[in-house]
């Protein structure tokens, strides 16, 4: 996702905004160092690309000019102004207005947002580590300086006044909406709270930020450290050659010539479990997924969990909540966590029943395989669900998903098939650009046009996984949109795509659908028409962000689309006719598995954020209070484990603390309006107009829940999406 710029997004979005801390002068020192040291400093702030807007078109970042060492100084002279600037707003003997004091605000901090944006960008993309220790270092400063100005008495009362009489200033809906937000995220930070209380606020916020920063490094720590290695090259039977080229690659860069290095997602499933014939080396990988972040190594993350967790409900008590996830969804569409506990617990029992269906089927499938070879039959563990469920698509279907593959070629799958999609609904049309320089040859840029052939964007398309890339798929803003600044998106997608050692990049469908969801991000933040910065592009609740992504899915095995980008990548044969309708046929398959994967999760990240410190377990008892999460909850299906476990459980230590419920949550939405959209024609641009115009441009400046009906016309229902999933049927 993104990295907002305004200052009060930043008091909501950790990683992001403003940020704190000032640097000393250097007491002590005798005259002639103090002036060779500022004349240094001079020099250096000369060349410092985060001192003024980038010149590049649409203040693109200067990548091939910036360098590790201008962080902190961009920091710290980020932080030192706005911390002026802000100072100035308080200290205003003039009363308050809504330029002197919202707007100033909105335009403060300038700096501080060039490095943070590009700073917690690269830390996710390419991470080193000497970005490792300015993440560390920072981390409480950044929390630090929001305390200082989100808990700074003067500034609230002038916002409280404003907020007061709102209605009555002659502002448009979308300039009280801004007074309203601001007051919103100021209070939700704790300007409210006694003296006392924001000291301790702030000693806790410090505190979570240091915690925050130790989790990410430890998962991106341990995805490298738990890579499995294979000796042989019979061992990686069903493999393809690319698969097995690119593994051998992995094993020399670690300097084991002759061997083969499987990398590991983030995830709990590892998609090489679907090929790999040999059983054991299946089992291997899955055991070295499951127990990251739990080893008992430098890398163990279960101290670090317990101490989170029982920082934030003591947060949230502070603030008047009764626990963290109440606090949360305060200010998400869902309000209170009983309205999430309430979708969650309808979907779970037939969620669960259909992936024990689906694992009967898979039993069946290894008894008789087993039977044939005339071996002994075993249990269906997690490690074969991958592997004998495309056993079972292809008898059910007469349909292998590897068959897809030679038609699912990387860079035509987005030029052929997303852009494509983006031309025929909105009107947009791409050119591939290479003059403007990258952080890693491997990103791809685009300018971005409108019909009628105005600019509309830049974007970055970064496909391929790297050990210093975090897991996982996402979209984020280098620039935002506003009219107030008068800036145009640059806006990038990050995959987590294996890059072969040579040959084309083959995509599974998984890929396909991932690659078409974060483009839904990136043209929510490329259409963002708003005048603050505040509401830009994606600055939607949490559980509202998800749904425009997840309706920009239905466009990848959309007749027209699919046709135009499912080609053979050597001869450029469209996919057979019978293979596409195999890809529809299948589109309900292994729902099950995928749903009780994932509301495992979901379910778990509410698990966890719904009880009071004291019933955070210590250390010790983090996987054991996991373990009997998933069984009060009913997805405890052993054959099917939650997609994330606690200690690699990203989301929740990041932006989806109890809040990792959206993704369904928006997926109501999502199916509500694909079905509005194939019962208005489908992929018109009529269609795509009225996205664009209701929904996609408008940012967070209105209610989300205002800008569904607006575009639908009608409340969101949950049958759509239980017909979606397969789970409209009755329970066994």
């Amino acid at each position: 996702m993104k990295h907002p710029i305004a200052l009060a997004l930043a008091l909501a979005i950790a990683l992001s905004g403003s940020m704190a801390a000032c640097t000393d002068a250097g007491s002590g020192k005798s005259e002639s160092a103090t002036s060779q040291a500022q004349t240094d400093a001079v020099v250096a702030d000369a060349g410092n690309p985060f001192f003024s807007e980038s010149p590049l078109p649409l203040h693109y970042p200067q990548f091939d000019k910036i360098k590790d060492s201008d962080f902190a100084p961009g920091f710290d002279r980020g932080m030192a102004e706005q911390l002026k600037e802000v100072q100035a707003i308080a200290g205003n003997a003039d009363a308050p207005t809504f330029d002197n004091t919202i707007i100033a605000l909105e335009q403060s901090g300038q700096i501080l947002t060039r490095t943070s944006t590009v700073f917690f960008s690269l830390v996710g993309v390419d991470t080193n580590d000497a970005r490792k220790a300015l993440q560390a270092e920072y981390a409480p400063k950044l929390a630090a300086h929001r305390d200082a100005i989100s808990l700074d008495p003067q500034l609230f009362a002038r916002i409280q006044q404003l907020y007061d009489t709102r209605d009555s200033l002659g502002l448009d809906a979308e300039g009280v909406r801004l007074i309203e937000r601001y007051h919103t995220g100021f209070v939700r930070a704790g300007a409210k709270l006694s003296d006392a209380d924001k000291a301790q606020l702030k000693a806790i916020n410090g505190e979570l930020a240091k915690l925050g920063t130790t989790f990410s490094q430890n998962v991106l720590a341990e995805v490298n450290d738990s890579a499995v290695v294979v000796d042989t090259k019979e061992e990686l039977a069903g493999l393809t050659d690319e698969q097995i080229g690119a593994a051998a690659a992995a094993a020399k860069e670690k300097g084991l010539d002759g061997k083969y290095v499987i990398a590991l997602l983030n995830t709990t499933g590892q998609p090489p479990e679907a090929q790999l014939q040999n059983r054991a080396l299946r089992e291997r990988l899955h055991q070295a997924s499951i127990v990251r972040g739990s080893r008992g190594n430098q890398y163990d993350n279960t101290a670090i969990v317990s101490q989170v967790l029982k920082l934030r409900a003591g947060k949230a008590k502070m603030l008047g909540y009764p626990t963290y996830a109440a606090y949360v969804l305060a200010d998400e569409t869902a309000k209170t966590p009983e309205a999430v506990n309430a979708m969650l617990t309808q979907l779970a029992p037939p969620a669960v029943a259909n992936a024990k269906r689906e694992g009967a089927a898979i039993q069946a499938m290894i008894d008789k395989e087993q039977a044939a070879k005339g071996e002994p039959t075993f249990a269906l563990q997690p490690w074969d669900w991958a592997y004998y469920t495309e056993k079972v698509r292809a008898e059910k279907y007469e349909f292998d998903e590897s068959q897809l593959k030679p038609y699912l070629e990387m860079k035509n799958v987005l030029e052929n098939g997303v852009f494509y999609a983006a031309g025929q609904l909105y009107g947009l049309s791409f050119k591939q650009r290479t003059d403007l320089p990258v952080y890693n040859p491997d990103v791809l840029v685009y300018d971005v046009y409108n019909a009628d052939g105005s600019q509309l964007a830049i974007f970055l398309a970064d496909m391929y996984a790297r050990p210093s890339k975090r897991g996982g798929a996402w979209m984020n803003s280098y620039v935002q949109q506003s009219a107030l600044t008068g800036n145009l998106p640059v806006v990038a997608n990050h995959l987590n795509i294996t890059k072969p050692a040579s040959g084309p990049t083959l995509l599974t469908w998984d890929e396909v659908t991932t690659t078409f969801h974060e483009f839904g991000h990136a043209l929510h933040g490329m259409f963002s028409n708003v005048k603050y910065p505040y509401f830009s592009g994606t600055s939607v609740p949490r559980d509202f962000v998800e749904f425009p992504s997840q309706v920009n899915e239905m466009w990848s095995d959309w007749p027209s689309v699919l046709a135009n980008y499912a080609k053979h990548y050597q001869t450029g044969a469209p996919m057979p006719k019978a293979l596409l309708d195999k890809v529809l046929a299948t589109s309900k398959f292994n729902q099950g598995f995928a749903t009780t994967e994932y509301l495992g999760s979901a379910m778990l990240d509410q698990s966890w954020h719904q009880i009071g410190a004291d019933k955070i377990p210590a250390p010790a008892g983090v996987v054991a209070f996991e373990a009997a999460a998933l069984k009060a909850n009913g997805t405890d299906y052993a054959p099917v484990p939650p997609r994330y476990r606690t200690p690699y459980f990203s989301h929740i230590m990041g932006g989806y603390a109890a809040g990792y419920y959206a993704y369904i949550w928006s997926e109501v939405l999502d199916a509500n309006t694909v079905e509005w959209i194939k019962a208005n024609g489908g992929l018109t641009r009529a269609n795509g107009d009225r996205f664009r115009a209701t929904l996609l441009s408008q940012g967070g400046s209105k209610d989300a829940l205002q800008l569904f009906r607006d575009f639908t016309g009608q409340e969101p229902k949950i049958e759509p999406l239980l017909k979606r999933r397969g789970l409209d049927g009755a329970i066994d």
